[in-house]
């Protein structure tokens, strides 16, 4: 990502961090409406803890999207961990669009063209990063 998508990344999650338990809710049901088969890979009692773990992880992804030697392997290690939660890479479709349309709802008329772009772009970089860890370690 170049230094623009960055700054408007980053410039734009602290105003959904301010809604963080409102985003995380947003997002999953979401993301259960787009593929109901992920529900239940996910225990119904620890919800709101899982949403604070959402919003902590797009923190640390947001604040390092600079740093990818950093990022990276931390992206890695939690993509392995997924695979023992039942995760597929197909899963990391819906993801992507649970993200998009949770910022587009949380963000509003601030959500512009450019700035979907740029969280796109992060999202699709740390996702393929993310895949090709699990699978080459699932592979091994």
């Amino acid at each position: 990502m170049d230094a623009h998508r960055i700054e408007l990344v980053r410039a734009s999650f602290p105003k959904v961090a301010a809604i963080a338990p409102q985003a995380a809710r947003l997002f999953y049901g979401r993301l259960f409406d787009l593929d109901p088969s992920v529900e239940r890979l996910f225990d119904p009692a620890r919800m709101t803890s899982q949403g604070a773990k959402l919003m902590t992880a797009l923190g640390f992804v947001v604040a390092h999207l600079d740093r990818p030697e950093r990022l990276l392997p931390v992206a890695r290690d939690l993509a392995v961990r997924h695979l023992s939660y039942g995760v597929r890479r197909e899963h990391y479709i819906p993801v992507g669009e649970a993200l998009l349309w949770t910022l587009e709802k949380g963000l509003g008329d601030g959500f512009t063209p450019e700035l979907r772009a740029a969280w796109a772009e992060a999202y699709v970089t740390l996702a393929a990063a993310m895949t090709d860890a699990a699978y080459v370690e699932m592979a091994a």
